[in-house]
């Protein structure tokens, strides 16, 4: 059985091999919505897209998992900053208050899918505007949703979380694991497969 994980986020490898997962990455061509009435059917959609996108590369004895993560508040989605200005927008408009952290994840295995959305609230303390210039200036802003990562600086950002912390870095490895029930996949019947390949990058 080999692990596929159709995504170049770093955060949701280290998730993978955190519990024993080593899988080969595929990076996904599917182009990523982003304008969506309701932000968990976006997730849901991203994932599956992701993970249709290199199942021709894989064969059916393969276990490809795709996600894709954001960040809501009031309704209004936050991806990934295009540059440090709209990284320090939203990182004030985060400032003092709650938002969601949404992630869909995707599985498929021997022609099934399975396809699940986890939700975790995270609440901001009060941010000086120093204190946001001097985060965005890291370039730590630039490849999260959100603009913040919670596993690395951003964390001091933070007054709480309900939910899922896994989530909020990229993949919730107990809701992978339920899916991976749900698909008969057992990662641990034998020893994980090695080695990293890479495809076309998103």
């Amino acid at each position: 059985m080999t692990f596929i994980l159709a995504s170049e986020s770093p955060r949701r490898l280290e998730l993978l091999r955190q519990i024993g997962i080593e899988p080969k990455v595929e990076l996904s061509n599917y182009h990523e919505e982003m304008c969506a009435s309701n932000p968990a059917e976006l997730v849901k959609a991203n994932a599956v897209g992701k993970g249709k996108s290199v199942l021709p590369k894989c064969t059916g004895d393969d276990v490809v998992i795709a996600a894709d993560t954001i960040v809501v508040l009031d309704n209004m989605i936050l991806g990934k900053p295009k540059n440090s200005e709209e990284a320090f927008k939203m990182l004030r408009n985060l400032s003092g208050r709650p938002h969601e952290v949404l992630t869909g994840v995707a599985v498929f295995y021997k022609g099934k899918k399975k396809v699940a959305v986890e939700k975790t609230i995270v609440k901001f303390r009060k941010l000086t505007d120093k204190e946001i210039q001097d985060y965005v200036k890291t370039g730590d802003s630039l490849d999260k949703a959100g603009a913040y990562g919670i596993q690395g600086r951003g964390a001091i950002f933070i007054n709480s979380i309900a939910g899922c912390y896994n989530n909020v870095v990229g993949l919730p490895l107990t809701r992978l694991y339920t899916l991976f029930a749900e698909l008969d996949v057992t990662p641990y019947d034998e020893p994980p497969n090695q080695g990293i390949t890479t495809g076309r990058s998103t």
